[in-house]
């Protein structure tokens, strides 16, 4: 079990097709066409863009697709060196004046020095329509090589570095995301099912190490799993630091999320993170399915420290790691919401294709269709 544990740090996705195939719903039937959706999905989009914006006092700015590889404002999503991002070189000038570039695998960082940039004050901030290109992942049925998001950063205050906080701001991001599944289920009513359960009005909050408590011998998604069953819409907290068990419940980049300062649980115990993902059940794939990644950002003492934890103390030397050490960028609170995985959810499909245009293998594809799901070419 120690062994399994282990292997399902970092990596995403099922791990092979012969797996996917027995999760996905043999007798699916959406409930909206490839057209509807379309349709559904960007009146989702436009409300949870709006509302977003007001419930965190943020504003829409354009944001990079691609940036300088030297920066060190690419998101390395973990900690292992096990998810690279695509990079290229831009010969620029006849070779005189090149440029390495890399794809964005997230904004993580890059919305943080762009809070200067735009010159937000706390309680300010920003939100952005973000393309990435994940070319590590494993194509199932919830993860694609193509990544769009609302990645989102606000402006904070050394007071608010605190649970207390982040649990506010996460409460106003599930106030949207419900708002949006009753939105697009007024306009297409065949959403409202007894074949499928709605998202719930609230969120449950857990800290990873209460979850591990519940489940001591089960590996990380496995605890997820076990848990959504029973709570289908849940909040955890800390994720990064090592646990009881000497794992923690998920790698997590060293230079974005606080995962090292110490808080306190429900139960009053010591327990570690300012960070923490948003996971609801799937009622068609049976299955645990994350929305939103989050957290209170590293400060110069935290970053610091995690960079030594990680054994990254060589990324100091980068510009947007010395902007924090030399306190030259805000303080901050961000995340990314998924938009295929929120549309996914909201619109109950059984496979993120049916939402977002990108490439599958043809094995994924033929899944598909013996299962009558559409995936979009």
């Amino acid at each position: 079990m120690i062994t399994d544990k282990k292997a399902d740090l970092s990596g995403p996705g099922i791990g092979n097709y012969e797996e996917l195939a027995k999760i996905l719903p043999n007798n699916y039937q959406s409930l909206l066409d490839p057209r509807q959706t379309q349709e559904a999905l960007f009146a989702a989009k436009a409300y949870v863009e709006e509302n977003l914006c007001r419930e965190l006092n943020l504003k829409m700015v354009t944001v990079p697709l691609i940036v300088d590889r030297d920066s060190g404002v690419n998101d390395m999503l973990d900690r292992d060196g096990s998810r690279t991002p695509i990079e290229f070189h831009i010969a620029n000038d006849h070779g005189k004046n090149p440029i390495d570039a890399q794809i964005v695998q997230a904004a993580t960082k890059w919305k943080r020095v762009a809070l200067k940039q735009f010159g937000f004050a706390a309680g300010e901030g920003l939100c952005t329509d973000m393309r990435a290109v994940r070319k590590d992942y494993f194509l199932d049925h919830d993860h694609s090589a193509y990544v769009d998001q609302w990645d989102w950063e606000q402006v904070m205050t050394e007071e608010q570095r605190n649970l207390d906080y982040l649990t506010t701001v996460v409460r106003k991001i599930w106030r949207v995301l419900k708002g949006a599944e009753n939105h697009v289920q007024e306009l297409f009513p065949q959403l409202r099912t007894e074949r499928y359960s709605d998202l719930p009005e609230e969120l449950t909050f857990f800290h990873a190490e209460e979850i591990l408590e519940r489940y001591p011998d089960l590996p990380r998604k496995a605890r997820e799993t076990a848990i959504l069953q029973e709570y289908p819409a849940i909040f955890i907290y800390g994720i990064g630091w090592p646990l009881s068990d000497g794992y923690p419940h998920e790698m997590r980049a060293a230079d974005y999320d606080d995962w090292v300062t110490e808080t306190r649980s429900a139960k009053g115990k010591p327990v570690h993170g300012l960070n923490g993902d948003i996971l609801v059940w799937n009622p068609v794939t049976q299955r645990r399915h994350e929305l939103s990644s989050m957290g209170i950002r590293v400060n110069a003492e935290t970053l610091h420290k995690q960079l030594e934890i990680s054994s990254q103390l060589d990324f100091l030397r980068l510009p947007y790691h010395q902007a924090i050490i030399n306190s030259e960028i805000p303080l901050s609170i961000g995340g990314g919401i998924g938009q295929s995985r929120t549309y996914m959810s909201l619109l109950k499909k059984a496979h993120i294709g049916e939402v977002s245009v990108t490439v599958w293998p043809e094995i994924l594809k033929r899944i598909c269709r013996e299962r009558n799901i559409h995936v979009l070419d």
